[in-house]
């Protein structure tokens, strides 16, 4: 998703830069790679973004559990659920 302009950085120097690059990246909006012999070994993302990946993980991880569920026929129709709550 990010790798085609992430900004790389390795550990010695983000170790002696931290708060400028947490400061870039907050300012950016893009992840900072953290690299330890040329390896990824850490991603710097802001808040925000971060947030963005947590509920879109969760999301599609209830999509999937929906799915299972329909397959399965473990689940209880929309209209039930409505009637059940006096919504009709």
């Amino acid at each position: 998703m990010y790798d085609s302009y992430m900004f790389e950085v390795a550990v010695s120097e983000a170790r002696n830069r931290l708060a400028e690059v947490i400061e870039e990246s907050t300012r950016s909006g893009e992840p900072v790679s953290v690299t330890r012999r040329g390896r990824r070994v850490a991603v710097i993302i802001d808040p925000d973004s971060y947030d963005e990946l947590v509920d879109a993980a969760e999301d599609a991880l209830d999509r999937h559990e929906l799915e299972l569920a329909r397959a399965e026929n473990d689940f209880i129709p929309w209209a039930e659920v409505k009637a059940d709550l006096g919504l009709e």
